[in-house]
């Protein structure tokens, strides 16, 4: 599959997605989000038989946000067109993310700024390089935050951390990222895409229940405790009727280590 701002690769079903514009340090405009979404969506439909997913950036950054130089979210200064992009392209992939059936695992490298703090953190499993530092960069352009970030920014890291980073507009370095509950793990710079792509390859390896327990998890967020029981209940019965589970058993009893499909 062939693309002009971003490159899909799939080895040992991980596939990776690297967004692929260094000139702009990967800002993400319309047509980048375009392609990801079509990448993703072709991804949760089983084309090249991936299990998990890797997210990166190419060059020295990760996402510096939306791209205001043309195809962006804000790229023509004016506030409606702004919210219209967020409603037509932006939203729709932070939810194709949110509903996937799959673990992401995301590696920020350098800046992860404005919507592209918003796609790194929509990683299952977090990483960040040592030159990493996120940015809620709305506020030096006159914009509110967007791309999902006032929704997910209080419940990671509570809400007096998550106003100063969108009031404040200062970076928040990969160690205090990890100090304050944000990420999962700080790498040296050229470890980040090897252990990302070792922690994905574990996920591909797992079992089906994987897919249903980031699903669940995310569904958690907007729950009350009676919802998610019923739910935990409802999705057990779904993880029940795996092959995977019953190879799980199997596995266990017989003390060997268990040999998932997916299925």
């Amino acid at each position: 599959m062939s693309y002009a701002k971003i490159t899909l690769q799939i080895v040992d079903q991980v596939a990776t997605v690297t967004l692929n514009d260094p000139a702009t340090m990967n800002a993400a405009g319309i047509d980048m989000i375009e392609e990801l979404a079509d990448a993703f969506a072709k991804i949760a439909e089983g084309q090249g038989g991936a299990r998990a997913v890797v997210l990166t950036g190419a060059g020295r950054g990760f996402c510096s946000g939306a791209n205001l130089s043309g195809g962006g979210a804000a790229a023509s200064g004016s506030p409606r067109q702004a919210g219209d992009a967020l409603a037509t392209h932006y939203n729709p992939f932070i939810t194709l993310l949110r509903d996937f059936p799959m673990p992401i695992v995301t590696a920020v490298n350098g800046a992860a700024a404005g919507v592209g703090c918003s796609l790194a953190l929509m990683g299952d499993m977090i990483l960040a390089s040592e030159s990493a530092y996120f940015l809620q960069a709305f506020r030096r352009i006159g914009l509110v935050p967007d791309g999902a970030s006032t929704y997910l920014l209080p419940r990671m890291i509570g809400r007096a951390r998550a106003m100063e980073m969108a009031l404040m507009g200062e970076k928040v370095d990969a160690h205090k990222a990890l100090e304050w509950g944000l990420i999962n793990r700080v790498l040296p710079d050229f470890e980040l895409l090897t252990e990302a792509h070792g922690l994905a390859k574990a996920l591909a390896e797992g079992p089906a229940a994987l897919g249903m327990i980031r699903r669940i998890m995310w569904r958690s967020l907007d729950a009350d405790l009676a919802s998610q029981l019923a739910d935990e209940a409802q999705t057990q019965n779904v993880a029940g009727r795996t092959k995977d589970f019953v190879e799980g058993v199997q596995a266990f009893l017989q003390k060997r280590p268990a040999q998932f499909t997916g299925q």
